[in-house]
């Protein structure tokens, strides 16, 4: 039987892009990316995709006159690939009704905090300036607001004495990087 083909949403360096197609090499992730959407066509994930020949959907949403529209191509990359789980990885924007309706259920994101603490952008320096003692990682599904789907998966991270912000996106990724492929083949199965 075939692995679950998912695609892959990210806008910045794919940190988490490169955990799952580690955790696919290593045969801990069943599971095959058939796409990597990207809305940055300078995003350092690009090269990543590249390396591990995955392919990609790369667009900016100001060449379209709406996110309908984008979305619409998106979701047309998506279907030609047969992809059946979209799994958001540091992708900045909030995702429509035009994917959620057809992925409902099927759409998956990972955020640096405890949510729902500190959702939306830089929850890692919102954790930092709020001077919270522990931060961490969560799994959601994605639904229409910002971080507030279900949640899938937490887990916490300390912030010890003397951590700085850096320290802390460190620690937070290095769970990332071991809870999202773990999370990703627990839904898949």
């Amino acid at each position: 039987m075939a692995n679950p083909k998912i695609a892959v949403f990210a806008s910045g360096t794919g940190s988490n892009y490169n955990a799952i197609m580690h955790a696919i090499e290593c045969k801990e992730l069943h599971a095959e990316v058939a796409l990597l959407v990207s809305d940055q066509p300078t995003a350092k994930v690009l090269e990543k995709a590249e390396k591990y020949e995955t392919e990609t959907f790369v667009f900016q949403p100001k060449d379209y006159p709406n996110k309908a529209s984008f979305e619409s191509a998106i979701l047309q990359a998506l279907q030609h690939a047969q992809v059946e789980w979209l799994v958001l990885a540091g992708y900045m924007r909030l995702v429509g009704k035009t994917l959620l309706e057809h992925y409902e259920g099927k759409i998956i994101n990972i955020h640096p905090s405890l949510l729902p603490a500190f959702p939306g952008l830089d929850a890692i320096g919102q954790a930092f300036q709020a001077g919270v003692k522990v931060s961490g990682v969560t799994i959601h599904f994605v639904d229409e607001g910002m971080d507030t789907g279900s949640i899938i998966a937490q887990h916490p991270v300390l912030i010890e004495e003397g951590m700085s912000r850096d320290d802390l996106q460190t620690a937070i990724q290095k769970v990332e990087h071991s809870l999202y492929p773990k999370t990703i083949q627990q839904l898949i199965n």
